[in-house]
């Protein structure tokens, strides 16, 4: 009888140039999902993303020290135990000005894929 749960020991770790740790539990990279993505995430001190126009609703909840989000002109600062929910065809650029590093879980319904985040050249 097929088990009804999969436990993730190994998450895909995306490649990145930036610092950035990323490791995808559930998702496109992972195991084919394009329903839902589940990512668990540290961003050091300094890192930055262009802007971006995603095609997906993106929830984030922060576990430890500040993520910085600039919605539609507008600048937001979450500290660990708070979470956001942002919609999809939002532009929105995500970054970590501050001295720790942030750690968070982040989850894109449907799920991430670099032909649906549409980021700026910049």
């Amino acid at each position: 009888m097929k088990k009804k749960y999969t436990i993730q020991k190994n998450p895909f770790v995306v490649p990145t140039t930036d610092g950035k740790l990323i490791e995808e539990h559930f998702g496109n990279a992972t195991d084919k999902n394009s329903a839902i993505s589940i990512a668990h995430m540290v961003a050091p001190s300094g890192w930055s993303e262009p802007f971006q126009t995603p095609e997906f609703d993106e929830y984030t909840y922060i576990i430890k020290g500040k993520k910085q989000f600039i919605i539609d002109g507008e600048t937001i600062v979450l500290s660990a135990g708070e979470s956001i929910k942002i919609e999809k065809n939002t532009r929105v650029q995500y970054s970590n000005p501050f001295t720790e590093p942030c750690e968070y879980m982040a989850i894109c319904l449907p799920a991430f894929a670099m032909n649906l985040v549409h980021r700026e050249e910049g």
